[in-house]
């Protein structure tokens, strides 16, 4: 309903206008709207279906490795949007539009329209979406259904799984885009080409289309907290993926992509899954190839399938069964990228000389030369090559022609004995790609996950087709499945381990962390953003164990220990200590009953931007904070990747905000930081700050 939010907007600037009664309230709230349309807009422009799954999950994973360059256009279009929506601000200085009768009937009707801009807007439709994605729902009745694979491969066989970044399969219409990929087309028709294909919820980005083809899981974030994807110690330990399968038949798997595995956890996904090798835009820069071969987003196409045919022959020889993955990259949104191999490749279209046709046409050559070469060579006839599309293609310069078409994901099985034929994917998605390999590999294995292989009739009453059966209203039951397979169901006995990491269930996790339990004492919600707020605002009827240094509870603690403080239902409480905490607690332990109010709990807040390097020596911490609390805090220096303490102090600033802080040092340290503990709704504004060394006792 575009046009309609289109006239809410400019009925909402008419009643801004009309009165000047309440201007700035009315003015803030049109700035809050169009400030939220506007970060939707750039949302959307990047994952192309507004606020999703995907959104959430790369807010919270490392964005180290994301190609941020192509997208400046979307960056400057977001910046001019925001400097449009702080516009009305200064409307209230606009006197000779503002009529003082019937201001109050004028403010009303204007908070009605602001609501009905709401409900009109994508914002509420993507916000009742995630509601439903990731509301707390029984999983139970669809449990049964997830499969782990124990029997023996009959037959084991090489497989080569080749991934196309974005390379839909829609690309390869003859009447939307002529000749564009005439290789692929041409192994299409000699191999078992699935057609129909769809990403369901959870898979349509690309580290969620490697988990659900190869695991037979939508991705779904950790429970109750999906904006802290770095802090968790391993990726979805409870699955049992198609590597992990593999490995234990014999296998060896091996994945070479061109970006950066850090990006979106891919690489701790890899690592986690049974691959023995996980070879990534860092392994590539070690093989002193030229900078010519790297794009924003890592090494080029030509480069990385020429290494993946050198692997292929490696492993081929030495006799043992293996797995090879491949991800390639320069078809990526918004324009993709030439490597050196293609320079001069052009696709000539009615479309003009767009950038993502020409990365198509290479993908094209490049990928059916990999293959060929597989074929071609002595090991082809034991080896079974998958290619496939990693998601439907995000928004890019073809998304005008995209949207007119049926779009489907690629999905092509080349093999010796497989004979050449479409197979049309009913209530299938990408969740069945694994099974569906695995069934070709050996006719008796037909399930992985929650995945289904697409050869079996069977598979109609699938996690696929609850995707797509009334709106996909039974599909938040696999989604909240799969969000409880990254702790497991033994959540009730915390500990510290030796690396300083609160074990919970299959997971460690980086504290600080806040755990709530429901009245049956099942884990609810695991909070790593924002925790000693979500401490405040935690239901009083459940049960919180906080785990953090000792410094977050207690005025008098200056150590490095870790403490937890657990608080029941029945006003019980109970600080456990360092040593109690790598010893093991049980959160369901009866506690001693506590009177007073709830404590309220500090937590860590960055002064310093980044670590810097610091000699030894004796050195004095110098803030001028223009906004502090009104009671004393810890101030401390701390080396962060050591996670050392290495001063602190307790301070109270002076009427002109002045803080002095003592800091020796005995060694040099790589990466200092200067961090204050404050609780939720204190705030600590630092003007400038500086570590000044003293005079006496330096040592350089």
């Amino acid at each position: 309903m575009p046009w309609i939010l289109l006239l809410s907007l400019l009925l909402l600037t008419w009643l801004l206008l009309a009165s000047g009664r309440w201007a700035w309230w009315k003015a803030s709230l049109m700035s809050v709207l169009l400030l939220a349309l506007s970060a939707w807009w750039l949302i959307n422009k990047l994952s192309g279906d507004g606020l999703n799954a995907a959104t959430l999950y790369h807010l919270g994973a490392d964005m180290e490795g994301a190609g941020v360059s192509d997208f400046k256009g979307y960056i400057a279009g977001f910046i001019a949007l925001v400097l449009l929506s702080l516009l009305p601000l200064l409307t209230p200085r606009i006197k000779r539009w503002h009529r003082t009768a019937h201001g109050r009937s004028v403010f009303a009707g204007f908070l009605a329209l602001w609501v009905v801009a709401i409900g009109v807007s994508p914002l509420y439709r993507d916000g009742q979406r995630l509601y439903q994605q990731t509301r707390p729902v029984d999983y139970s009745m669809v449990a049964p259904e997830y499969r782990v694979l124990q029997q023996a491969l009959r037959t084991p066989r090489n497989i080569v799984w080749i991934y196309g970044e974005s390379l839909e399969r829609t690309y390869l219409d003859e009447t939307a885009f002529p000749g564009l990929m005439p290789n692929l087309n041409r192994l299409a028709g000699q191999s078992l080409d699935v057609r129909g294909l769809v990403s369901a919820e959870g898979g349509g980005w690309t580290i969620a289309g490697l988990v659900s083809s190869m695991c037979g899981v939508p991705l779904t974030t950790a429970q109750g907290d999906e904006n802290s994807m770095d802090r968790m110690g391993s990726f979805l330990p409870e699955a049992v993926c198609l590597g992990d399968y593999l490995k234990q038949q014999g296998y060896t798997n091996h994945y070479m992509g061109g970006a950066n595995g850090l990006f979106a956890g891919k690489g701790q996904f890899l690592a986690t899954h049974g691959f023995d090798a996980v070879d990534d835009l860092a392994w590539f820069k070690q093989q002193k190839i030229a900078r010519s071969h790297f794009s924003p987003w890592g090494v080029h196409d030509d480069v990385l399938l020429d290494k993946a045919f050198d692997r292929f022959m490696q492993l081929s020889k030495a006799g043992q069964p293996f797995m090879l993955t491949t991800l390639t990259m320069d078809t990526h949104h918004p324009a993709g990228h030439l490597p050196v191999a293609c320079k001069r490749t052009r696709y000539q279209s009615e479309y003009g000389n767009i950038g993502m046709l020409n990365a198509l046409k290479c993908t094209d050559v490049l990928i059916s030369k990999l293959v060929d070469r597989i074929q071609a060579s002595a090991y082809g006839d034991d080896t079974l090559i998958v290619i496939a599309s990693d998601h439907l293609a995000m928004p890019n310069d073809l998304s005008h022609i995209l949207a007119r078409q049926t779009r489907e994901n690629l999905l092509l099985f080349l093999g010796k004995d497989i004979a050449p034929r479409q197979l049309a994917a009913r209530n299938g998605s990408t969740l069945d790609s694994g099974a569906t390999l695995l069934s070709l590999v050996d006719p008796g294995i037909g399930e992985i996950g929650f995945g289904r292989s697409l050869l079996h009739p069977e598979q109609s009453n699938s996690a696929s087709a609850a995707a797509f059966r009334e709106g996909g209203k039974d599909f938040p039951r696999y989604l909240a499945f799969s969000r409880s397979l990254w702790l497991g169901d033994k959540t009730r006995q915390l500990r510290i381990d030796e690396d300083n990491q609160v074990v919970i269930g299959l997971q460690h996790v980086q504290p600080p962390v806040l755990l709530e339990y429901d009245k049956t004492w099942d884990l609810k919600s695991v909070y790593l953003e924002n925790t000693s707020k979500q401490f405040d605002l935690a239901d009083p009827a459940n049960t919180l164990a906080y785990v953090d240094r000792c410094t977050a509870f207690e005025d008098g603690s200056a150590d490095g220990d870790w403490c937890a403080m657990l608080v029941n239902r029945d006003k019980g409480i109970k600080l456990y200590r360092d040593d109690q905490l790598r010893q093991g607690f049980a959160v369901d332990a009866p506690l001693d009953p506590f009177n007073g109010p709830r404590p309220s709990i500090r937590q860590a807040h960055m002064i310093t931007q980044k670590g810097r390097r610091t000699r030894a020596g004796q050195y004095m911490l110098q803030l001028v904070a223009k906004q502090s609390p009104d009671r004393g805090f810890w101030i401390e220096a701390v080396s962060s990747k050591r996670k050392v303490v290495v001063a602190q102090q307790w301070v109270q600033p002076d009427a002109d905000g002045r803080i002095t802080v003592p800091v020796g040092l005995d060694h040099e340290v790589d990466d200092l930081e200067i961090r204050a503990w404050l609780n939720h709704a204190e705030k600590l504004a630092v003007d400038t700050f500086a570590l000044i060394p003293s005079r006496r006792g330096n040592r350089g």
